[in-house]
C-alpha cells in the first residue's frame, strides 16, 4: 500500500476525543517562540531604484540607526549588487539583517539589460538554498538563508507615469520576489499630484501584468489593517535621520525654506505605514511567502529540469530511487554517445594530421632532391671553372719560365761576340785602322 494511501485512510479515519486533565502539550506555542528568539531571525530586503532616490536614508530611518555604507556614484560600468549584512538585538530578540541595494541601476544609456544582474543575483540565492538542502548531511537549522523577502522598488517621484525601465524590472522580478512599491522623496510633488500619480502606477502594474505583494488578509487578527493598507500601495515615503525640534519634541524630519516636513506623520508620508506593515505586521508573512511560493517555483522549475517529477506517466507515484536510476542511464548513455563522438572525431583529427604531415614529408623530400640537384650542378660548374683555371695556371707557368729562358740567354749571347771581335782585332791590326 503506498504512503499516500496510508495516509488518507489514517486522515479519514481520525476521531476527536476529550481530554481527562491537563497534558501540557498546550505549552508548544510557549517552546516554538523560546526556541526562535534562542535561534534569532533573518531578514533580507532588497532596494531597486536609481542612483540617488534615497534607498540608503530610508533603511538608516526604518531601522532608526546609521548603517555604513559608501555613497554610489552615476559612473558605474553597468548594475552590480551590493550585500551589507547587519546583526541588530531589540530587547531580546536578535535579528540578521541583509541589504542589498542595486548599484548603478538606470544609470546607462543603454538599459535594456539592467534587470539581469538583479534576476541572477535572487537566482543565485535560491540556487546556494537549494544546494544546501540537496546535502546529504545538512545544516539548515545554522543555515544562513540569504534569499530575498522583500524587494523595495523605488519609483522616481516623476507625477506622470511609471518608466519602461521599471515595467520591465519589476516584470521580471515578481514571480522571484515580494515586491513593494514605493514612491521616493514624495515630498517634492503635491498631494494632489501624488494621489493621481498613484492611481496612474496601480493602473499601469495592472494592465502590464504586474504582481506586487498583497498583505495577507486571510489571518482575522490583521485581515482589517492589511486591507486598509493594501489600498495605498505604492507607499509615497521620506527619509531623513535628522532630527528637529518640533514642540516640544525632537523628530526625525526635513527641513526646508517654506516648512517642515515630518516623516512619522502620516499626513506628510506614507513611512509609518510602510514600517508597521513591512516590519511590525508582516515580517513573518514575507519570509514564509519566499519560502512556499517564490523558492518553491524555483525548486520545482529546477527539479524538472532535472528530469524529476512526482507521478510517471500512468498517475502513480515517482520512486526518487527509479527517477535516479533513469537519469543516470541517461546521463551514462550521453556519456557514452559524446565519448564516441569525441572519439571518432578524434580519429579523424588524427588522420587529417597524418595526412597533412604526409604531404609535407612529401614536399620536403621534394625540396630537398631540388636542393640536392641545384647543388651538384653548382659543383660540376665550380669544378669545371676549377680546371680551366688550373689549365690556365698552368698554360701561364709555362710562358713565364720560357720567358726567363729567354731573358737568361740573351746577356750570355752578347758576351761571347764581343770577345770573339776582341781576339779578332788582335790578329789582324788592320781592323782596328778601319
Amino acid at each position: 500500500m503506498a504512503a499516500t494511501d496510508i495516509a488518507r485512510q489514517v486522515g479519514e479515519g481520525c476521531r476527536t476525543v476529550p481530554l481527562a486533565g491537563h497534558v501540557g502539550f498546550d505549552s508548544l506555542p510557549d517552546q516554538l517562540v523560546n526556541k526562535s528568539v534562542s535561534q534569532g531571525f533573518c531578514f533580507n530586503i532588497l532596494c531597486v531604484g536609481e542612483t540617488g532616490l534615497g534607498k540608503s536614508t530610508l533603511m538608516d530611518t526604518l531601522f532608526n540607526t546609521k548603517f555604513e555604507g559608501e555613497p554610489a556614484t552615476h559612473t558605474q560600468p553597468g548594475v552590480q549588487l551590493r550585500s551589507n549584512t547587519y546583526d541588530l538585538q531589540e530587547s531580546n530578540v536578535g535579528l540578521k539583517l541583509t541589504i542589498v541595494s542595486t548599484v548603478g541601476f538606470g544609470d546607462q544609456i543603454n538599459k535594456e539589460d539592467s534587470y539581469k544582474p538583479i534576476v541572477e543575483f535572487i537566482d543565485a540565492q535560491f540556487e546556494a538554498y537549494l544546494q544546501e538542502e540537496l546535502k546529504i548531511r545538512r545544516v539548515l537549522h545554522t543555515y544562513h538563508d540569504s534569499r530575498i523577502h522583500a524587494c523595495l522598488y523605488f519609483i522616481a517621484p516623476t507625477g506622470h507615469s511609471l518608466k519602461s525601465l521599471d515595467l520591465v524590472t519589476m516584470k521580471k522580478l515578481d514571480s522571484k520576489v515580494n515586491i513593494i512599491p514605493i514612491i521616493a522623496k514624495s515630498d517634492t510633488i503635491s498631494k494632489s499630484e501624488l494621489t493621481k500619480f498613484k492611481i496612474k502606477i496601480t493602473s499601469e502594474l495592472v494592465s502590464n501584468g504586474v504582481q506586487i505583494y498583497q498583505f495577507p488578509t486571510d489571518d482575522e487578527s490583521v485581515a482589517e489593517i492589511n486591507g486598509t493598507m493594501n489600498a495605498h500601495l505604492p507607499f509615497a515615503v521620506i527619509g531623513s535621520t535628522e532630527e528637529v525640534k518640533i514642540g516640544n519634541k525632537m523628530m526625525k524630519a526635513r527641513q526646508y525654506p517654506w516648512g517642515t516636513v515630518q516623516v512619522e506623520n502620516e499626513a506628510h508620508c506614507d513611512f509609518v505605514k510602510l514600517r508597521e506593515m513591512l516590519i511590525r505586521v508582516n515580517m513573518e508573512d514575507l519570509r514564509e511567502q519566499t519560502h512556499t511560493r517564490h523558492y518553491e517555483l524555483y525548486r520545482r522549475c529546477k527539479l524538472e529540469e532535472m528530469g524529476f517529477k512526482d507521478t510517471d506517466p500512468d498517475n502513480k507515484p515517482f520512486s526518487l530511487q527509479e527517477t535516479y536510476e533513469a537519469k543516470r542511464n541517461e546521463f551514462l548513455g550521453e556519456l557514452q554517445k559524446k565519448e564516441e563522438e569525441m572519439r571518432q572525431m578524434f580519429v579523424q583529427r588524427v588522420k587529417e594530421k597524418e595526412a597533412e604531415l604526409k604531404e609535407a614529408e612529401k614536399e620536403l623530400h621534394e625540396k630537398f632532391d631540388r636542393l640536392k640537384k641545384l647543388h651538384q650542378d653548382e659543383k660540376k660548374k665550380l669544378e669545371d671553372k676549377k680546371k680551366s683555371l688550373d689549365d690556365e695556371v698552368n698554360a701561364f707557368k709555362q710562358r713565364k719560365t720560357a720567358a726567363e729562358l729567354l731573358q737568361s740567354q740573351g746577356p750570355q749571347a752578347g758576351g761571347s761576340q764581343t770577345l770573339k771581335r776582341d781576339k779578332e782585332k788582335k790578329n789582324n791590326p788592320w781592323l782596328c785602322t778601319e
